[in-house]
């Protein structure tokens, strides 16, 4: 952080994510979440830019959440934690930021529910960041993104394992949640797109399996099976239900007539990308914002569209198509 504390860009992390947005922690062979953007020399430079990146409220790590102890007592919240919002997030780092000394930031940048919370900073606290960089996100979850969410939840609730959310925590590290586990392979269909599945697997058959082995899988079958399984081993299914319940209710004309009487609060240079084929927060949710943006004509706001066939989860791993536009946004 320099003196005059100018060069700090916030990093808002996804569904899934946390405050390991790059590099790597000591006995760990794996960078955090968007090591391709962060770092020396990288878009979001570290020789030049001080990052920050925060747990959000109701995380499962570290930050508070369903499992973390009830003050003063001994047990854990479980759901005698409230519900929260994606505003409930951004005023929580806000809080943060203050103990910091931190009153404004260069830049504030997210993907996916990272892009919700970008967006809520600039409408609640429209002076505190001079730049707005979202993505893959949108300005109300649609039905599509809350109907996944559903499953998810229900195979959660339904789970004997889960033990109506008074399950133990060490069980689960052990031995995974089966309902957890089908419900992240229907995120993981809607994070990836008809295309990139087509690219990725084909018609291909797992090789030790018979085609006429009732519980023989395709390609597919088993990368649905492998990360929904290992992915109960380290998210907690109760902070995924009240995170996924942040994301349904998101809205960001909520408390406003309408999404442009909410939009006119924004005062950040507004930088949007939206994925061609993003399945869960469609491009044109993006663009939308973009347009309502683009009418206030002292604002600056711009969009892009990537071409892209990977699905949402382009903003993870097509790094390449909009690396640039990130550095000539910051850079403007």
């Amino acid at each position: 952080m320099n003196e005059e504390k100018s060069n700090i860009i916030v990093v808002c992390h996804a569904l899934t994510g946390s405050h390991h947005a790059a590099g790597y922690y000591d006995g760990e062979n794996k960078p955090g979440w968007w090591d391709g953007l962060i770092g020396p020399g990288k878009a979001i430079d570290t020789d030049e830019f001080f990052v920050i990146s925060t747990n959000v409220i109701g995380s499962c790590f570290g930050s508070t959440g369903p499992m973390s102890t009830m003050y003063p007592h001994l047990e854990s919240y479980r759901y005698k934690f409230p519900v929260v919002s994606i505003k409930d997030m951004v005023k929580a780092q806000r809080i943060l930021f203050d103990r910091l000394g931190i009153h404004h930031v260069h830049a504030i940048v997210g993907g996916s529910m990272g892009g919700m919370q970008a967006l809520q900073f600039a409408i609640h606290f429209p002076k505190f960041a001079t730049k707005i960089i979202t993505m893959a996100a949108t300005y109300a979850t649609q039905p599509w993104a809350i109907a996944f969410n559903k499953v998810a939840q229900e195979s959660i609730l339904h789970d004997p394992d889960f033990k109506n959310g008074y399950y133990d925590p060490a069980d689960l590290h052990e031995n995974g949640l089966s309902g957890m586990a089908v419900g992240r392979m229907a995120g993981h269909i809607s994070f990836l797109s008809p295309h990139s599945m087509q690219e990725k697997f084909g018609r291909e058959y797992k090789r030790t399996d018979g085609l006429y082995e009732l519980f023989g899988k395709f390609q597919v079958e088993s990368y649905l099976e492998y990360n929904g399984h290992n992915f109960t081993k380290w998210f907690d299914p109760l902070a995924y239900l009240y995170i996924t319940k942040a994301i349904n209710i998101y809205d960001l004309s909520r408390g406003f007539d309408s999404l442009e009487q909410a939009l006119l609060k924004v005062e950040s240079e507004m930088y949007l990308i939206g994925f061609k084929d993003d399945m869960l927060f469609k491009s044109e949710e993006m663009q939308l914002i973009y347009e309502r943006l683009a009418t206030r004509k002292t604002l600056k706001s711009d969009y892009l569209e990537v071409d892209s066939n990977y699905g949402h989860d382009a903003f993870l791993v097509e790094l390449e198509k909009f690396d640039s536009y990130v550095t000539k946004a910051l850079h403007e």
